[in-house]
């Protein structure tokens, strides 16, 4: 209990009110979320890479870059592509891992209430140096809905079409299923791929071509993408 108290005046003195209150949320409840993450990580005063790399400093830090740590392959490449932590990126990935790094190793289903996944940010955040002076400061600090449109997920794709459309998608990733620098997508799960495409549309995975790929396909295209990519053989 006084450690969780320390923390609370740490942060109420670091960060504006307005921030504390409206985008950050309530580091003490935090703390008590905190225990969905403390079997993979460590945070604080010691904290070690265990199953998963330790969380100190992770806001501004590039995605897989702790030397002393073995990310998965997918982590790796979105770190290449640029892929940084902010409060913006953490909660989506909070949020729905996959959604932000397909085939992570992270076995954390997400949590999908917004007001504790920024009780669990602002937790993290105390733990980065000099919270309140990094890039996440009032006003840039509002968060976004990282959430799929149901009615999106709910396109029955078509697939003959999505054959059609593919040629793009072949010229870089690999139409036998092989993965050569670039991951196979195929057999991947069409909800997978979907919510991947979105979080291209929103610029939240960094990769400059799949942006601009993303950005210019309708939900339609997108779906019968998915359900090509699904079952090819079909």
């Amino acid at each position: 209990m006084r450690i969780r108290s320390l923390l609370a005046c740490f942060c109420l003195f670091s960060l504006p009110p307005a921030v504390l209150a409206q985008d950050l949320g309530d580091p003490e409840r935090g703390a008590d979320l905190w225990g969905q993450c403390s079997g993979c990580h460590e945070i604080g005063e010691g904290a070690e890479n265990g199953i998963g790399p330790h969380l100190n400093g992770i806001f501004g830090r590039r995605a897989g870059a702790l030397d002393d740590f073995r990310y998965s392959q997918p982590m790796q490449r979105m770190g290449a592509d640029g892929l940084t932590w902010t409060l913006e990126t953490l909660d989506a990935y909070i949020e729905m891992p996959r959604a932000l790094v397909s085939g992570t190793r992270m076995s954390f289903p997400g949590i999908e209430d917004a007001g504790e996944r920024a009780d669990v940010l602002a937790y993290l955040r105390a733990f980065s140096d000099d919270p309140a002076n990094i890039p996440e400061a009032a006003p840039t600090a509002m968060p976004t809905d990282h959430d799929v449109d149901p009615e999106i997920l709910a396109i029955q794709g078509d697939p003959e079409y999505g054959e059609y459309l593919s040629s793009e998608c072949t010229t870089c990733h690999q139409s036998d299923g092989s993965d050569s620098g670039i991951p196979s997508i195929i057999y991947w799960p069409e909800e997978d791929f979907v919510v991947a495409m979105h979080a291209y549309k929103r610029e939240l995975r960094p990769h400059p071509v799949m942006q601009m790929i993303a950005g210019r396909l309708s939900n339609e295209e997108i779906a019968a993408l998915a359900a090509y990519f699904a079952n090819p053989d079909d």
